[in-house]
């Protein structure tokens, strides 16, 4: 008799993955290769260790790990030797990654009924490493599976996907979203809905947007742009001053310029009338009023070209402040 794994001990929020996992598990027809994919924090690590867990536990309960035998306490600590980590190195998974990986692979598991090797992002994996792995993929030593992680939007080599049985994953629900950080945080529940929506159902970004205090930052400059003219003259340096302190933040930047484009959607998506559920820029719909009656659909689509614009500039390593100097001037 088998025991089929809970969904809620997957991860909540993601059914339709736990109902993959509970099969596979509880048939013991356990792949040799998964591909979790989906957007990036709706949690698919957490999954990979919490299946891994669960295929190696001494006492399971209702078909869950544990999470007490000394094998649970090692994956979910990060410290069982038998489960291989790999994240990419600087930008990308590289060769000399999967070289290592490969080495590995050759020994057998020191203690675990499954090794298990999860690897973190693989669309960002360069096309002669992910070739190196094809056949590690294909014909995988006894006793080991391999979990890859990866997003939606494409970048991932056709021969990885086909060696790979696919698990979904979603963005989960803002509710759920919002409710992990009134739990985690001491923030008030429309800060938390904001933080949720802007996000897009990610966990992980919702985290990232809090920590960082970007959702403030965002807020600081569309308030700043709506208060001036263009032509104003004493807007010229309170836009200088924001551009200059945005420059400062260096890698969030990239997120402001996102949470900006979605500023800026949200308001075409107001503008024709789009149902109120798509408005993801939550904490900023008191002004969208004054902002359509400033910019026509047309002036929008502009602005949204300006972004583009200072994005490409920015992965030019142009000069940050100068970037957010030109944009925000533009974005007037």
């Amino acid at each position: 008799m088998t025991n089929a794994l809970p969904a809620t001990e997957i991860i909540s929020g993601q059914p339709k993955a736990a109902a993959l996992l509970a099969r596979s598990a509880g048939n013991e027809k356990v792949a040799h290769a998964y591909l979790f994919r989906g957007p990036d924090g709706v949690g698919k690590r957490e999954a990979a260790i919490t299946f891994a867990a669960r295929l190696n536990c001494a006492a399971l309960a209702n078909g869950a790990p544990c999470r007490r035998c000394p094998s649970c306490r090692k994956f979910f600590s990060g410290n069982h030797p038998d489960f291989i980590h790999i994240e990419p190195d600087g930008a990308a998974i590289k060769i000399s990654q999967i070289r290592e990986l490969k080495k590995t692979l050759t020994f057998p598991p020191f203690e675990a009924r499954h090794r298990v090797a999860l690897l973190v992002d693989v669309h960002t994996m360069r096309r002669e490493a992910a070739n190196s792995m094809l056949k590690t993929l294909e014909e995988p030593p006894a006793d080991t599976i391999l979990i890859l992680t990866g997003d939606e939007t494409g970048g991932i080599l056709p021969t990885i996907l086909s060696r790979c049985q696919i698990i979904p994953f979603f963005a989960l629900p803002y509710d759920q979203v919002a409710a992990h950080l009134q739990q985690e945080e001491e923030i008030s529940p429309e800060e938390a809905s904001a933080l949720a929506a802007a996000a897009e159902g990610s966990l992980g970004r919702a985290r990232m947007l809090h920590k960082s205090g970007l959702l403030a930052r965002r807020r600081q400059i569309v308030d700043t742009i709506l208060r001036y003219p263009a032509t104003a003259p004493e807007g010229v340096e309170p836009l200088l001053d924001l551009a200059e302190e945005s420059a400062a933040l260096k890698e969030n930047l990239p997120e402001l310029f996102d949470l900006l484009r979605l500023w800026l959607r949200d308001l075409i998506v107001t503008g024709i009338g789009a149902p109120a559920t798509l408005i993801t820029s939550r904490d900023l719909q008191p002004s969208f009023a004054e902002a359509l009656q400033r910019w026509t659909l047309n002036d929008l689509s502009q602005r949204i070209e300006s972004l583009a614009e200072a994005e490409k500039q920015l992965s030019r390593n142009c000069n940050r402040a100068l970037v957010c100097e030109v944009l925000f001037f533009a974005l007037l």
